[in-house]
């Protein structure tokens, strides 16, 4: 795996900069500069240099065919049913594993493109072809059982236009708009991904109790969601930060990731059947909640 030390947003301390290190940088860069809480954030390189560009090919490549491995993973055991005495069934269990770690995997691989500005389009290729996937074989126009099986609740092609494609498409948003500088796409994501995939599986597992406004919901399903959201949360902005895409303050960085956590739990816990899907309502008020939170940072 490629080692990346820099983000395309340098945080550089102003008490650590010294006439060596402006010396770096023409003098319009710092012109454009913003200054926030003691940091200084240098404008990304607008051009990639052709190392760049192979970097962050290569990294597409990669990330495409461990997707493809991942699916194709589950596919298999889906059809083998190995695991098939778990008291939940697999089909639904399969599905969500792929709902929480596609996404979660895809993420963490971010640190892998190189530093430029087309870096962030690089890995957006990457939902972008399993969304011409999801439009090919949901339209029907390419069969494919195992696709279906894998990703659908009820095995019907055009359950993939719907949850599926949504999913896919909040990717590659998070992708472009916010990339990796900006806490708000991470934590989105990880309420996407790790918290409302946990919801189903905890709920249906679990589920007793429900939660008197919505029969379909349970306590435990969204206790679990509010937590497991808020620790990957916490998990990946801690895994992003060690890059140094970012600076957090600890205590304001648990309070406003809380915040972000409980609002998107109270969303996805709402009687929306036949409504809004959680892979839209999810990442949407977490996106809108974490931007007042965090502010706007790319």
């Amino acid at each position: 795996m490629a080692t990346h030390t820099h983000s395309s947003y340098s945080c550089i301390s102003i008490s650590a900069i010294t006439t060596t290190s402006f010396a770096r940088y023409p003098p319009h860069l710092f012109r454009n500069a913003s200054l926030n809480a003691n940091i200084i954030r240098l404008p990304p390189r607008v051009f990639a240099a052709p190392h760049h560009l192979l970097q962050d090919a290569g990294a597409s490549v990669l990330v495409v065919a461990g997707a493809y491995a991942l699916v194709s993973g589950f596919d298999s055991l889906s059809q083998r049913r190995i695991i098939e005495q778990i008291p939940f069934s697999f089909q639904n269990l399969s599905r969500k594993l792929v709902h929480i770690l596609s996404g979660l995997l895809y993420m963490g691989c971010w640190p892998i493109f190189s530093t430029s500005t087309e870096a962030r389009y690089f890995a957006a290729l990457v939902p972008l072809l399993n969304c011409v996937r999801l439009l090919v074989h949901g339209l029907s126009l390419v069969p494919n059982e195992d696709l279906i099986k894998s990703v659908t609740r009820e095995g019907k092609p055009e359950e993939l236009l719907r949850g599926p494609l949504f999913y896919v498409l909040i990717l590659i948003l998070c992708s472009v708009v916010f990339w990796r500088e900006s806490p708000i796409g991470v934590v989105s994501l990880s309420m996407m991904c790790g918290g409302d995939g946990i919801a189903d599986i905890m709920g249906r597992r679990f589920g007793i109790h429900k939660i008197p406004y919505n029969k379909h919901k349970s306590w435990v399903g969204s206790i679990s969601m509010f937590t497991v959201g808020f620790l990957i949360s916490i998990g990946m902005l801690y895994y992003f930060s060690k890059f140094g895409y970012f600076e957090l303050d600890r205590v304001k960085t648990i309070q406003r990731v809380a915040l972000v956590a409980m609002v998107a739990t109270l969303v996805e816990s709402l009687p929306t059947k036949g409504g809004l899907d959680d892979n839209i309502s999810v990442p949407l008020v977490s996106i809108i909640t974490a931007y007042l939170s965090f502010g706007f940072q790319t």
